[in-house]
C-alpha cells in the first residue's frame, strides 16, 4: 500500500503542472519564463489557454517561395501613383512628426515615408492575425524555425510587460511582424521610440512612435545624414563584374577597385567609402548600381537590394510630388 502510495505521489511530482498539446514543449518555455524574466506561472498558463494555433499560418511560413519576380515587374508593384498619392497625404498630415525625426535622427522624411508605404500602405495592410498566435504557432509548430520564433514570442512577452501593453490585443503578420513599420517584438525592444513623449511606445496606432522608430532603426544600422544613396554605373564589356556584384550587399569595394573593373564612377561624389555593387533585371538585361553605406542601411529593415530600391525609387516619386503639390 505505501509502495503504492509513494509510485503515485512520484508520478504526480513528474507530471507536467500544465500541458497543451496543440503547443509542445510550452511547459519548458514557460518555466524559463519564471525562472529567466520573472513572469507569473499562472497568468502565462492562463494567457495560453487563449492562444489559438492557426493552419493558415503553418501553410503560408511552409509554401514554396514563389519564383521571384525579376526587378522591372517587382518595381511596380510598390510604383503605383496610389501608393505615392498616399504618401504625400501621409507627409502633409504628419509633417510636423517627419520634420523633426529628419534634424534630430538625419533620416530624410520621404525614406521614412516609402518604408511605410511598402510595408503597410501607410497603416493599410498591418496584418490580421494577433501576435501571440502567429508567434506561438511558429515557436511549438514549426521546427526549422523554432528557435527564432521562441525568441521572438519571449521578446514580445516581455515588451507587452514592459509597454503596459494588452498580450492578447497586439495584431501583425503571419510572422509576428507588428504595427505601422512592421517590427518584430526583438527589433521594437531595441528600437522603437516613444517620439511623442507619452511614456508609451506604439507603433500601431501611433504614427508619431512609427516615424521616429523606422527612423532611430535606420540611424543605428548606419544611416548617414545628408549622403546619398545609389548611383547608376555602366560597365565595358558584354559580362557582368560578377565578381563584385558577389561581395554582397555589405560596402566593401574600393573605388580603385571600381576603376580597375571598368566600371563607371562618374556619377558617384567623391570619396574614400566603400561601396557595394549590384544589379536590377530589366526587359533588356541588367542594369548595374552602386550602392552607399544609405543603401546598406536600408537593406536591414529588409535583407533585399530589390527591397531597398524599391524603397529609394518609391521616395524619390513621393517627393517629387510632394514638392509639386505645394
Amino acid at each position: 500500500m505505501k509502495k503504492h502510495i509513494v509510485a503515485t505521489l512520484m508520478g504526480l511530482m513528474l507530471t507536467p503542472a500544465y500541458a497543451n498539446p496543440e503547443l509542445p514543449d510550452l511547459d519548458k518555455f514557460i518555466d524559463e519564463m519564471v525562472q529567466e524574466h520573472d513572469f507569473n506561472r499562472a497568468e502565462l498558463e492562463a494567457l495560453f489557454d487563449q492562444v489559438e494555433v492557426k493552419d493558415s499560418i503553418l501553410k503560408a511560413i511552409s509554401r514554396p517561395a514563389e519564383k521571384s519576380k525579376p526587378w522591372y515587374e517587382y518595381r511596380e508593384i510598390f510604383l503605383d501613383q496610389a501608393r505615392i498619392n498616399a504618401g504625400v497625404a501621409y507627409w502633409k498630415k504628419h509633417e510636423a512628426a517627419l520634420t523633426r525625426a529628419e534634424e534630430e535622427l538625419g533620416v530624410p522624411a520621404e525614406i521614412i515615408l516609402a518604408i511605410l508605404g511598402v510595408e503597410t500602405r501607410f497603416g493599410g495592410n498591418m496584418g490580421s492575425f494577433r501576435v501571440v498566435d502567429a508567434l506561438s504557432t511558429l515557436a511549438f509548430r514549426y521546427p526549422p524555425r523554432s528557435p527564432f520564433f521562441r525568441s521572438e514570442l519571449k521578446n514580445f512577452l516581455i515588451l507587452t510587460r514592459e509597454e503596459e501593453m494588452s498580450q492578447l490585443e497586439p495584431v501583425g503578420s503571419y510572422a509576428g511582424a507588428m504595427g505601422l513599420g512592421q517590427f518584430m517584438p526583438s527589433s521594437f525592444r531595441e528600437y522603437a521610440v516613444d517620439f511623442d513623449g507619452d511614456g508609451h511606445r506604439d507603433i500601431w496606432k501611433n504614427p508619431t512612435d512609427a516615424i521616429g522608430s523606422i527612423a532611430n532603426y535606420l540611424r543605428r544600422h548606419g544611416w548617414q545624414p545628408g549622403q546619398t544613396i545609389v548611383h547608376a554605373t555602366q560597365y565595358q564589356g558584354n559580362d557582368l563584374p560578377q565578381d563584385l556584384v558577389d561581395r554582397g550587399l555589405k560596402p566593401s569595394i574600393t573605388r580603385e577597385e571600381l576603376r580597375k573593373s571598368g566600371l563607371s564612377t562618374a556619377d558617384l561624389p567623391e570619396g574614400d567609402d566603400a561601396i557595394t555593387v549590384f544589379s536590377l533585371t530589366q526587359p533588356g538585361g541588367e542594369e548595374l548600381w552602386l550602392g552607399r553605406q544609405n543603401f546598406y542601411a536600408i537593406t536591414r529593415y529588409n535583407h533585399s537590394r530589390m527591397y531597398a530600391m524599391a524603397v529609394v525609387q518609391l521616395s524619390e516619386e513621393i517627393r517629387n510630388t510632394y514638392e509639386s503639390s505645394k
